[in-house]
Parts: structure tokens; C-alpha cells; sequence
């Protein structure tokens, strides 16, 4: 009864996402161009430097991307920032990245973890990835999605994201900030599961229902539909992202997956690969779907306790 309840408020969730995500319009997928993208040896660079970051009050801040695109919009990134009281630059942070169109977590429960972080003296922080809330174009006729028909503008907002965290938290230790570490859920997570992938900088990840593998999303997902039709029958070349062909280059020790097993977005085998693939890090195998993690009672009281020690003593 449980377990039914839980997957039907999944297949609730993605039917609602499959009537917003719009068809292919007619114009190139520019596949060719997002293969050539994906081989080019820079397209995770190897440095990042810091983010220019500006405050328009005590919380809110932005910065421009790293990693522009042809949108101006898209291109300043916005995000929160919950400082613990007194001398916040000695205290680690965590970076926060919500899921896909992830109203909930953005707009509640974040705000509502950070506190709870800013209580065990430690720093957190939101920020908006590409392509969503304040970042969506508004220009006729653009696509005003992350996950779209057109994989070139794909694939360059999943650098864009990636190239966006790593400025940011090179911004925070630049700052003082003793250590930085992630915490992303689904799309997020899977976007924080790159950025360890390229930066060892980072002293941990949690990675909550991370889309581990993008193929497998593009080729199951009723709101992927758009994707698959551009496509036309071939494959997404994802080879530089699926989280199962890369791996991540801090320790394992200092990575948490968190599996939801009724889970219909992001399939529990498909996570069970990737703790494989990633050498069998932690996992805690969660009773939710996709959706009802999103109100697990004390999740993050117990994030806080796992992530703690490993920001009081990050890798060196």
C-alpha cells in the first residue's frame, strides 16, 4: 500500500512535468555539435577560478556565469546565502543544488535546511541552475527548459552548471571558508556528482536520487519525450555524463548516495550502478519514491550529522 502510493505520486509528478516540456519545434538538435562538445578535451576545465560575487541585500546574491550562453537572462546566476552569525568566512559551507523545475526544494525546503546547517556552525547556500526560475529566457521562440529538444543547448547548460558551483566555491574558500561541500538532489545531485568528478577542491557530496545516468532518463522519461523525438532514433551521446562513466576525484569516503527504492524517476538500479561504478561509497536505501523524499522527516537532520566531521576535516 505503501510502496503504491509512493510511485503513484512519482507517475503524478511526471505526467505533470511531460505537459509542460514543450515538443520539437522543427529546428536541428544540433546533434553533431553537442557530440564535438562532449570530446573536446576542455570541456570540463581543469581550473576554475573564482566567481566576482555581489550582494543586493543580506541573503540574496549574484554573480556572472563563468560560462556564458547566448541568453542574458541565463547568464547571471542567483542564489542565497545563509551565513552562520559572527566571523561566517572561518566556518565551512555546504552548496545546495535543487532538482529539476524543483520549486519545493528551492523555495522551502532549503531555506528551511540552511538554518538548520547555520545552527551546527555551518555556512549554506542556494544557487539557481541554468535555465530555471529567474535564469529562463524570455526571448520568442527559445527554449526555456534545461532538459530540451535542442541537446547542444543541453549539454552546454550542464557545463554551465557544473562551471557555476566550482566558481562559487572557489569564491567561498577565497573567502575563508575552511571547506565547501555539495549537496544535490536529482538533477542537482547528478550535477554535483560532475563537479566531483572535476574538482578534488571539494571536501564532500551527498548526492540525493542523482540522475545518475542521462541516457537512461532520455530514453525512459514520458517528459523526455521532446528529446527522444528530436533524436530521431539515435543515441545521446553521454558519455561525459553519465555519472557511471566517470569518476570522482575525491575520496569515496567523503561520498553519501541516497537511493529512494520506489523511486520511478531515477529507477534504484540505475543508483546501484553508480555506487558500483563509484567503488561502493555509502548509501542509505531509502523507503520514498522520487517525490516522497521530499518529505522525509529529518533527512537532513541526519545529512548534517554524516557531512559535519568531513567539513571540520576536509581532504587535503
Amino acid at each position: 500500500m505503501k510502496a503504491g502510493l509512493m510511485r503513484l505520486l512519482d507517475r503524478t509528478a511526471m505526467c505533470m512535468a511531460a505537459a509542460r516540456v514543450p515538443l520539437p519545434d522543427g529546428s536541428s538538435p544540433h546533434l553533431i555539435e553537442a557530440r564535438q562538445l562532449l570530446e573536446r578535451p576542455d570541456f570540463m576545465p581543469a581550473e576554475a577560478g573564482a566567481a566576482q560575487v555581489k550582494f543586493s541585500g543580506n541573503i540574496r546574491f549574484q554573480f556572472e556565469s563563468p560560462c556564458p550562453s547566448a541568453f542574458a537572462e541565463n547568464n547571471v546566476v542567483h542564489g542565497r546565502f545563509y551565513h552562520c552569525s559572527g566571523n561566517w568566512q572561518r566556518r565551512p559551507c555546504v552548496v545546495m543544488l535543487h532538482g529539476w523545475n524543483d520549486v519545493i526544494d528551492h523555495s522551502i525546503r532549503f531555506p528551511l535546511a540552511a538554518r538548520q546547517f547555520n545552527r551546527h556552525g555551518i555556512n549554506a547556500a542556494t544557487l539557481e541552475l541554468p535555465y530555471h526560475f529567474q535564469r529562463r529566457p524570455r526571448q520568442l521562440g527559445a527554449w526555456g527548459n534545461f532538459l530540451c529538444p535542442d541537446l547542444l543547448r543541453m549539454v552546454e547548460a550542464a557545463r554551465q552548471a557544473v562551471a557555476e558551483s566550482r566558481a562559487f566555491a572557489q569564491w567561498l574558500r577565497q573567502e575563508g571558508c575552511p571547506a565547501v561541500g555539495l549537496v544535490g538532489v536529482s538533477l542537482g545531485g547528478w550535477l554535483a556528482g560532475l563537479a566531483v568528478s572535476h574538482d578534488a577542491r571539494f571536501a564532500c557530496a551527498v548526492l540525493m536520487e542523482p540522475a545518475a545516468r542521462l541516457d537512461a532518463l532520455v530514453e525512459s522519461a514520458v517528459f523526455c519525450r521532446g528529446i527522444r523525438l528530436a533524436l530521431g532514433g539515435q543515441p545521446l551521446p553521454a558519455m561525459n555524463l553519465n555519472l557511471t562513466s566517470v569518476r570522482p576525484v575525491i575520496s569515496k569516503e567523503n561520498i553519501l548516495i541516497i537511493e529512494s527504492i520506489y523511486d520511478l524517476f531515477v529507477p534504484a538500479e540505475i543508483t546501484e550502478e553508480l555506487w558500483r561504478a563509484w567503488g561502493q561509497p555509502e548509501i542509505w536505501r531509502l523507503s520514498h519514491s522520487h517525490i516522497s523524499i521530499l518529505m522525509a522527516p529529518g533527512l537532513y537532520a541526519r545529512i548534517i550529522r554524516w557531512m559535519a566531521p568531513r567539513l571540520a576535516a576536509p581532504a587535503k
